[in-house]
């Protein structure tokens, strides 16, 4: 074996491939042919979209778990864990799993160079495989017609939301990221739009290759009912349903979008309500929205473009809270800063920005000249020199009534994750 420790093994993947993202899926599929010549016997759902990717994968594997399928999960990033990154039957991959994979792969590549990211798609791929998977649920990295995990065909795809992000990448349109997304799109089958106001290129891109469009709001949709919710779609309906266990106004879209991709997958994986219910109810997914009670409750959210600011800000609306709102804030230099902290100025009462350090992080610098152009005025931002010392500072500073929210990146989240509430 090249390694023999999981971190050796990631370091080496930094380093193997020219650049760090390199979009396309003629290396993978190479490798991936050699790896397992043959058609997977389990059946696909890949999930694309800028926002709500995480928890549409996390409610989907809730729900077949609860079904009594044997699921494999492969989300990105991580918070804390690369292994993180690849779960079977909700149990993160362990080191030697992951190891063994790599070297596999190490060995059936040959001389194809392979990115950091693609790697580990084949490495979950290859764990699905050799675990005999019922399910194997796939989250797009970025975009969807060339992210790596569109090399295999999808019996279902689901496409969450369409906004501005990565727009160096996927274009700076809607469209053209609408149609880089609607890539996991496939002929014949069933095609998820999980919000409104579709874009054009997805639905011209549906059409033409003859996908089975359903979206939000038209094919299906969902509504409050009582102290839960039902949901309507394809000529059927399901009352009575809890609300999702996680937090936040759009997690009822969300799961709305779960049900219809399921619900177009049931000749192969059928779900009774008991099932349905058992994990909307189970789902769990940190750092979306996630609320730390104590003496000052502190909320935890990787937003990180405007689309994802503005439902944390409609959360926050929400939420009560009888004295201020402190946000630590780190992100990376090449989101849309200003965009993002300027849909959160009116309900944050004083800032903490703190520089990442990490590869394409904002400085400290940075963050602060995104909030002053955000309209944010001077005096309500403290400035620190990193995350870790903004978390002392607003800790320091908080009183009773106050509320803390750390958000802006996985990066950000996951050092607030790791420190004493």
């Amino acid at each position: 074996m090249r390694f023999n420790s999981l971190a050796d093994w990631l370091a080496w993947q930094e380093t193997l491939h020219p650049s760090t993202i390199d979009l396309g899926l003629e290396r993978v599929a190479a490798v991936l042919r050699r790896l397992h010549p043959e058609p997977p016997s389990f059946a696909v759902i890949t999930v694309g979209g800028t926002n709500g990717k995480g928890s549409t994968v996390a409610m989907l594997e809730a729900i077949l778990r609860a079904g009594g399928y044997r699921v494999g999960a492969y989300t990105s990033p991580h918070l804390l864990r690369y292994n993180e990154r690849v779960r079977l039957d909700g149990r993160e991959a362990e080191d030697a799993a992951l190891c063994d994979a790599f070297e596999r792969i190490d060995q059936a590549r040959g001389d194809i160079s392979l990115t950091y990211f693609e790697f580990g798609t084949l490495a979950a791929l290859d764990i699905f495989w050799r675990s005999h998977v019922d399910v194997a649920i796939l989250e797009v990295g970025m975009g969807g017609r060339l992210d790596a995990v569109n090399v295999l065909e999808a019996d279902a795809a689901v496409v969450t939301t369409v906004d501005i992000d990565h727009a160096q990448w996927l274009g700076a349109t809607r469209e053209a990221i609408g149609f880089e997304k609607a890539g996991i799109y496939r002929s014949g089958r069933p095609a998820i739009y999980g919000s409104n106001g579709v874009p054009q290129s997805v639905l011209d891109h549906a059409a033409a290759i003859g996908a089975q469009l359903y979206r939000y709001g038209v094919e299906y949709g969902a509504a409050v009912e009582g102290e839960g919710w039902y949901w309507w779609g394809g000529g059927r309906e399901r009352h009575a349903l809890p609300l999702p266990a996680l937090r936040g106004h759009s997690q009822l879209q969300n799961a709305a979008g779960v049900l219809m991709a399921l619900d177009a997958v049931a000749e192969r994986l059928p779900l009774n309500q008991a099932q349905i219910r058992a994990g909307l109810l189970a789902v769990r997914l940190p750092g979306r929205f996630q609320v730390q009670p104590g003496e000052a409750v502190r909320i935890l959210d990787v937003a990180h473009n405007p689309q994802a600011a503005d439902e944390l800000a409609a959360n926050l609306a929400a939420m009560p809270c009888t004295g201020r709102t402190l946000a630590v804030v780190g992100m990376l230099a090449d989101k849309d800063m200003a965009g993002a902290l300027a849909k959160l100025r009116h309900v944050v009462d004083q800032w903490y920005p703190g520089g990442l350090n990490v590869a394409r992080g904002a400085t400290t610098a940075q963050l602060t000249q995104a909030l002053v152009v955000a309209g944010v005025p001077t005096n309500h931002i403290t400035a620190s020199p990193d995350v870790a010392t903004a978390l002392t500072q607003v800790q320091e500073a908080v009183q009773p009534g106050d509320r803390i929210i750390v958000f802006g990146s996985f990066y950000t989240v996951a050092e607030a994750l790791a420190w004493p509430v």
